[in-house]
């Protein structure tokens, strides 16, 4: 019943919050305000979850001779693979007082993992539009509440020696990151437009989905021993996205047609009302929930679409009726694309996030790309 509470009540918060219209500031290109951007901030998070990793390593091979059962028994399989190679091994033997070192297991990890997810949203929200990354930015703190919420869930039910302590600390995480949230800069990328446009973005958010699943496996589960195995995809995917980002500055975009446009509206909407409920949400899945999990990300869907069709059909022009049953078959083509990756492709790393992922690009690209088609047959019926 818990779970189901957060559901619903995250839903509620986002649904009541998102439609409060924050002020943007557009893109002016200056190289200071990425310092303060969700995009380096997730960076210093990640950077400091590997830097935990490398120590907690040191203090169970100096400490605990190397046996981490001690915790694992408390958590489920999958996790604890180590790092046993010689400079690991030569940096544990010469770390100064490694006893000191004991918060690493569990505890840091408690306070990082917020921020990083908070940051990974927001950084997608800003690569689709300055408002979407405003009104993201307003919902910082229900967001961390309703994460916080379902972390200290979990940690609950894994109950072992830390968890009060992380419980704790996480609550301390939900005060402290939207307050940094605040601090970051308010310009945002120019608005991806056009069927070009939202293909960029499916492919930086697709390339950022990869690399948040490689430090997922490699660090937040303590598998810094799986880091060579995910080190060649980790930088695939790392160096798709900084191309991808460095060339959405430039791009040149075009004024997209109704269909590609009511997909572009609708999916800013969802990433605004999807943040808050985001979590609590997929953590329905496994936690006895899955039917109030997928009622509530249905409901998001449908608001969303409403949404953005209302902000359309205020442009429009010519047979709304018309495109509107293209958009119906585009949305059936994305259904179809979801089925032929889930049977076609198994998604190297065996997580649910991994095959969410697939899926969630499969349906993106193909609905956009049967709506950019509907376009563009549009505008040559018209010539």
């Amino acid at each position: 019943m818990i779970v189901h509470a957060l559901i619903a009540g995250s839903v509620v918060a986002a649904l009541a919050l998102a439609r409060r219209k924050p002020v943007t500031r557009e893109p002016r290109g200056s190289r200071a305000s990425w310092w303060r951007s969700p995009e380096a901030a997730l960076a210093l998070v990640t950077c400091l979850i590997y830097a935990n990793q490398v120590l907690f390593t040191v203090y169970i091979l100096s400490v605990r001779g190397g046996d981490v059962s001690f915790v694992a028994r408390h958590l489920p399989d999958g996790w604890f693979s180590l790092a046993r190679g010689p400079a690991m091994q030569a940096l544990a033997a010469s770390f100064p007082l490694p006893e000191l070192l004991a918060p690493t297991v569990l505890r840091v990890q408690a306070f990082l993992e917020l921020p990083f997810v908070v940051f990974a949203y927001l950084s997608v929200c800003r690569w689709f539009s300055p408002g979407v990354y405003a009104r993201a930015l307003r919902l910082a703190w229900p967001a961390s509440a309703a994460y916080t919420a379902i972390f200290c869930l979990v940690e609950w039910q894994l109950f072992h020696p830390y968890t009060v302590q992380d419980v704790i600390i996480r609550v301390v995480a939900a005060a402290v990151v939207p307050l940094w949230a605040a601090r970051l800069t308010r310009e945002g990328w120019a608005r991806a437009t056009g069927l070009s446009g939202l293909l960029l973005f499916a492919l930086s958010t697709a390339a950022l989905g990869a690399l948040v699943l490689v430090v997922y496996d490699t660090a937040l589960l303590y598998n810094l021993g799986h880091l060579g195995a995910q080190a060649i995809p980790g930088m695939a995917a790392l160096v798709v996205l900084a191309a991808v980002r460095y060339g959405a500055r430039s791009f040149p975009w075009r004024p997209p047609g109704h269909r590609v446009d009511a997909v572009g509206h609708s999916f800013g909407w969802f990433l605004v009302l999807f943040f808050v409920p985001a979590l609590p949400i997929r953590y329905g899945l496994s936690l006895g929930a899955p039917h109030a999990a997928a009622g509530g990300a249905v409901l998001v869907v449908l608001v969303a679409l409403v949404y953005g069709l209302r902000d359309v059909f205020a442009q429009a022009t010519g047979r709304p009726v018309v495109w509107l049953s293209q958009l119906a078959v585009a949305c059936a083509a994305g259904v179809g694309g979801v089925a032929a990756v889930t049977q076609a492709a198994t998604p190297p790393a065996g997580h649910p996030e991994a095959r969410l992922l697939w899926a969630a690009a499969a349906f993106f690209v193909c609905l956009v790309g049967v709506c950019g088609l509907f376009d563009r047959l549009s505008a040559e019926e018209r010539t």
